[in-house]
């Protein structure tokens, strides 16, 4: 099983919560490790609004747990209703991710009332909170997250993913119920690519200079992912209409599979442009890789043509794949202008350095 950065950040954070409140001499400090785990976030600047958040629920949480304690006292009912209380509060101030800690900082204050409550429940806040901010420091310092290079990888991952099938379906090598559990599997993935792409947008950069630089990288991306999710959507109509293609002539197959190989394979060289492997293509070459839309309509109408009425149902979705592969091409050559700008002005600043994948 892999050791993700995210595990060991919770188990640093974990100790250093425990260490800092022994440390200070704080009583009961398993509340700052619990404090700790609520806290963590996958991002630095979801931690910075977090560490807001929680300071904002934790406050409310200690000085709800304090009112009724003095005026109705600590038993299961009051507790129970001061919590509805809070978690109403939270709700109408838009800080429910704060809810289960800020419950926490509630119970635990309202456990125990005695005759220094007060100081009982100003300590068991400074716990909690020292919880909440050991959880910020080891986000902040400790393995910071990679998310353009776990981003770019999971595209290039999914891409090659789809690309595999549709040229294995062009070629009838595909198995039908496999590739169809496939394409759920694919949809999944492309969920959890825009994930990450959120996830590096929200990052914030350190120096200004590079704002610029992530800007033209987040059009980049988002361009990549909307190809990727045309990929998947030519690779469904060609397995959703797999049968009905096979009734048409042997030269339109024979096309549409060529046109794909050549798209697929233009996609391809395009990832790889963008990271710097290979040289950008001139016009001329970029030209002669793109598919011809003109000669792949005009065959889709001699099928139209060719076909009697009998199979008008057939001509209709293979209307709809034609459609597909073309819709994929201009996503391609729109990735494709985009990255060649990028990499013609600032070069120097524009350069893509990836770490290699884990």
């Amino acid at each position: 099983m892999k050791l993700g950065a995210r595990i060991l950040k919770t188990g640093v954070a974990i100790m250093l919560a425990l260490f800092l409140a022994k440390l200070f001499q704080l009583p009961t400090p398993v509340f700052a490790g619990i404090a700790a785990i609520f806290a963590l976030q996958p991002t630095i600047y979801r931690s910075y609004l977090s560490i807001i958040e929680q300071i904002q629920g934790n406050i409310f949480g200690a000085i709800i747990a304090v009112v009724f304690v003095l005026l109705l006292g600590n038993s299961v009912i009051t507790i129970g209703v001061a919590a509805i209380v809070l978690i109403i509060l939270n709700l109408k101030l838009k800080i429910e991710n704060t809810i289960p800690l800020s419950l926490v900082t509630l119970i635990a204050i309202m456990e125990t009332p005695g005759d220094t409550f007060i100081q009982f429940a100003l300590i068991r806040f400074s716990t909690i909170i020292l919880g909440v901010l050991s959880a910020f420091i080891v986000n902040l310092v400790f393995l910071p997250p990679k998310y353009e290079t776990k981003l770019f990888y999971k595209i290039s991952d999914v891409t090659e993913e789809i690309t595999k099938w549709i040229r294995l379906n062009t070629r009838h090598a595909s198995e039908h119920m496999l590739l169809k559990n496939d394409i759920e599997k694919l949809k999944d993935s492309l969920i959890k690519v825009e994930q990450l792409y959120l996830m590096y947008k929200e990052e914030r950069n350190y120096f200004k200079r590079n704002d610029s630089v992530k800007a033209r990288k987040l059009v980049i991306y988002r361009q990549m992912i909307s190809t990727s999710k045309k990929a998947l959507d030519t690779l469904k109509r060609l397995h959703r209409y797999e049968h009905e293609l096979s009734h048409t002539s042997d030269e339109f197959q024979q096309t549409i599979q060529h046109q794909l190989d050549g798209l697929i394979s233009h996609h391809e060289q395009v990832m790889l442009v963008f990271v710097g492997k290979i040289k950008p293509k001139t016009p001329i070459e970029e030209q002669s890789q793109c598919i011809n839309r003109e000669n792949l309509f005009n065959l889709f109408l001699t099928q139209q043509n060719q076909l009697n009425e009998e199979d008008e149902t057939c001509l209709y979705h293979s209307m709809q794949v034609v459609s597909a592969i073309i819709e994929y091409d201009e996503h391609v050559e729109h990735l494709d202008l985009l990255v060649n700008s990028f990499h013609s002005y600032h070069q120097e600043e524009n350069e893509v350095v990836l770490e290699e994948e884990e």
